[in-house]
């Protein structure tokens, strides 16, 4: 089933290359949605697919900037299929 998850991620998260690093994976994998760098320091995702899918895609981006991120505060709802791609949000 589709799922839609969107996630802060707090921790020393820009400056890494969190945002192009999320949109390849993404590519990779399927995922739908966007990623930005928010002024507060944190970066905001909306992502959608298969839910193993995203979790496959989560899992990732923590093995790449686990050290990075100190807390992810993450929101699961039924998917909206509005995305057509993954990019990055300026």
């Amino acid at each position: 089933m589709e799922r839609q998850v969107h996630i802060f991620y707090s921790g020393m998260v820009q400056g890494v290359g969190f945002r192009f690093t999320a949109q390849s994976l993404a590519h990779k994998l399927g995922v739908r949605g966007w990623v930005k760098n928010l002024s507060d320091g944190r970066v905001e995702i909306i992502a959608e697919a298969e839910e193993e899918v995203i979790q496959r895609f989560l899992k990732e981006i923590e093995n790449i900037f686990g050290r990075y991120i100190e807390s992810a505060d993450t929101d699961w709802q039924a998917a909206e299929d509005k995305f057509k791609d993954f990019r990055v949000v300026f």
